[in-house]
């Protein structure tokens, strides 16, 4: 077994599959040196929501034993458009401390839930633009019995959650890790889990624009399985261009372009409320993550459709890989682990 002190490792818990990063660092920058995997059962997690604890509990041993861990700190993201609110808000110019002191008050008139019973983050963005003694900041809050079965969950398996974060926020830091952060540049970080689908549009490094859909790949996996009269298991190699008996590969890329597109709908009117709501600016790219980005033509069907050039994202692009790991396997599946390691980058005593 292995055991740990300063390494956490990142816990990225999907409704298909359950995802364990842990990354060394050193002078030289990060190396990889554990990647897993693990499908779960369907009903386990519910739009975001852990729908059974026991059998979530079993499913992260199962994992933990898989990868040769028994105990130590994670690290574990959550997301849901239900539970966790996110806005760009306008506050009073205060220091750090004194806006964590008054950022109840403040974040009271943005969130549609009792305040005692949510937990209340932000991130200061700077100085508003045109308004004399306004800034401006990103509200997070997240239920308290959200954080906390999530909790409970992860430390009956037996590990002991240390940061619960987002996994919007856990895509920037995976950015910022492996790709130059360009100024006056606006780049929307996508991640089409099979569920749910994350964005954070990022602008000189910051966040100024997140928020989470309730679709995903599984979308396109049910499509082709009804149109198709194919099982789940067919219907995912159908999605990554893999032969199917008795399926001609014409109708089945027809089939995975048009439930693509409603994936594509619902990402762009993220981005029509961004213009609208936020900015005017254009964006200038897209980053591409999760399970849907294995999904052929994907990411080009995505550049025709919205317009904005599509990067499948790369995680490990600035990460050292470690010889004891299947350098090829995990490139192949890289875009799966952009929330987690986004998430295992973070240590004890972050924000």
């Amino acid at each position: 077994m292995l055991f740990w002190k300063k390494k956490t490792v990142g816990l990225d818990i999907g409704s298909n599959y359950l995802k364990l990063v842990q990354l060394d660092s050193s002078r030289s920058g990060y190396e990889l040196i554990l990647f897993e995997m693990l499908p779960i059962q369907s009903d386990i997690i519910t739009e975001g929501l852990v729908s059974d604890k026991n059998k979530l509990t079993a499913a992260i041993q199962d994992l933990l034993k898989k990868a040769g861990l028994k105990k130590g700190d994670v690290v574990l993201g959550i997301s849901g458009h239900a539970s966790v609110i996110i806005k760009r808000i306008t506050v009073p110019q205060m220091n750090e401390d004194e806006l964590s002191l008054g950022i109840k008050y403040e974040a009271e008139q943005y969130i549609p839930f009792d305040i005692n019973e949510v937990n209340i983050g932000f991130q200061i963005l700077g100085p508003k633009p045109q308004e004399v003694g306004q800034m401006e900041i990103v509200l997070v809050a997240v239920k308290k019995n959200v954080i906390n079965d999530y909790a409970e969950v992860v430390a009956n398996s037996g590990l002991t959650p240390i940061i619960v974060d987002v996994d919007a926020f856990a895509l920037g830091n995976m950015y910022e890790i492996n790709y130059n952060v360009m100024e006056k540049r606006n780049v929307a970080l996508v991640n089409v889990g099979a569920s749910k689908t994350n964005i954070s549009i990022i602008k000189d490094g910051l966040p100024v624009f997140t928020r989470d859909c309730g679709i995903g790949s599984n979308y396109q996996t049910e499509v082709l399985m009804k149109a198709l009269n194919i099982s789940k298991e067919n219907a995912e190699r159908v999605k990554r261009g893999q032969a199917v008996e008795g399926i001609a590969p014409e109708n089945a890329q027809m089939h995975v372009s048009n439930s693509s597109d409603e994936i594509y709908a619902e990402i762009y009117r993220s981005f029509e409320y961004f213009r609208s709501s936020v900015s005017e600016e254009e964006l200038n790219g897209i980053v591409l993550s999760g399970g849907a980005a294995l999904t052929k033509s994907f990411s080009e069907m995505m550049t025709e459709r919205l317009g904005v050039p599509v990067e499948v994202a790369d995680p490990f692009k600035k990460i050292k890989i470690s010889k004891k790991l299947d350098a090829a396997l995990v490139k192949d599946l890289a875009p799966i682990a952009a929330v987690a390691v986004g998430l295992a980058l973070r240590r004890a005593g972050d924000r």
